[in-house]
């Protein structure tokens, strides 16, 4: 039997006045996650309450600072949208921007030996930190699990390292490597974002030392994961926040002009002006730069097919 039908009509009728009488008073909140059309919302006190958002208001993401208030029905409505920090996102189907979290310190990338991942794809994440003007770390996973491609991995942490990236390698399966990355995110609040079967939600929960977000089975884990997180989530781990979002196939940055791309590679961004002619492609014209440096070895090679790559497809 439902507890409610417990109460006695004395008892409803006291807290029907007390969620009257906080109805309508302000409260300061962080969205934790969205469930369909509704908010999860924290206060300061840890209390969690289900909400609506007010019509005229934008979309509110995990990570949000909001105003909200009770409702006397039960539940709440989020009337306002505090500004934000900073925000992470990607483009949607229609091209359009659209955020994933917000008022973060750190974006992490998690990438894994399984399954293989393309140097592409990974610089996909890396050109949105960078326009976005945040801090990125990148995160190899399953280092417990011999390599798919060993040469090719080897060469592109490499590459990464050379560019000054940071880059921590952990198994979330035996732990090795998790308490580097656990003192490195010490009170921060960041968002672990990448591709669909590299174990994000696994290393969530080794940091957190608990089951907090649904995994595959361990059979998956070996064979590159699955899908299993849909929505955003902020857990506050001991010591720090961090946002698990859903992976994808693909990273899509069509919100982007192909002109932009360039300002992404932070080592190409730096030569580009040096080209012969300012609308260069970096592809055959003469006098280019930038593939003159990628056949001296003073850029890498892998970084220009990997801009072309991220350009033809948003062309």
């Amino acid at each position: 039997m439902p507890a409610g039908r417990n109460l006695s009509e004395q008892q409803r009728r006291r807290i029907a006045k007390r969620r009257e009488a906080a109805a309508g008073q302000a409260r300061q909140g962080i969205i934790l996650s969205h469930l369909g059309g509704r908010l999860e919302v924290e206060d300061a006190s840890g209390e969690v309450v289900r909400c609506h958002a007010r019509a005229n208001l934008p979309q509110a993401v995990t990570g949000d600072r909001v105003e909200w208030r009770l409702e006397a029905a039960g539940g709440g409505v989020v009337t306002d949208l505090a500004p934000r920090h900073n925000e992470f996102g990607r483009a949607d189907a229609n091209g359009r921007f659209r955020p994933i979290a917000a008022n973060i310190d750190l974006v992490l990338t998690v990438f894994a030996t399984v399954p293989e991942t393309d140097m592409s794809v990974i610089d996909r994440y890396l050109v949105a930190i960078e326009l976005l003007g945040l801090d990125g770390l990148l995160v190899l996973n399953k280092t417990d699990l011999p390599p798919a491609n060993p040469e090719r991995l080897s060469r592109m942490t490499a590459i990464y390292r050379e560019l000054g990236l940071e880059l921590i390698e952990v198994s979330a399966l035996t732990g090795d490597g998790v308490d580097a990355l656990a003192a490195r995110l010490e009170g921060l609040a960041a968002v672990v974002v990448g591709q669909s079967g590299v174990g994000k939600s696994s290393l969530l929960n080794r940091l957190g030392g608990r089951d907090w977000a649904a995994t595959g089975d361990l059979d998956a884990y070996r064979r590159g994961g699955a899908h299993t997180t849909t929505a955003a989530r902020l857990y506050h781990l001991p010591g720090f926040d961090l946002i698990d979002s859903p992976g994808v196939r693909e990273f899509n940055l069509g919100h982007l002009a192909v002109e932009a791309v360039i300002d992404g590679f932070v080592e190409l961004r730096a030569l580009a002006g040096q080209c012969r002619f300012r609308d260069c492609s970096h592809r055959r014209e003469p006098g280019c730069a930038i593939r003159s440096a990628a056949e001296s070895g003073e850029v890498s090679p892998e970084r220009l097919r990997s801009y072309a790559r991220i350009v033809d497809s948003l062309r």
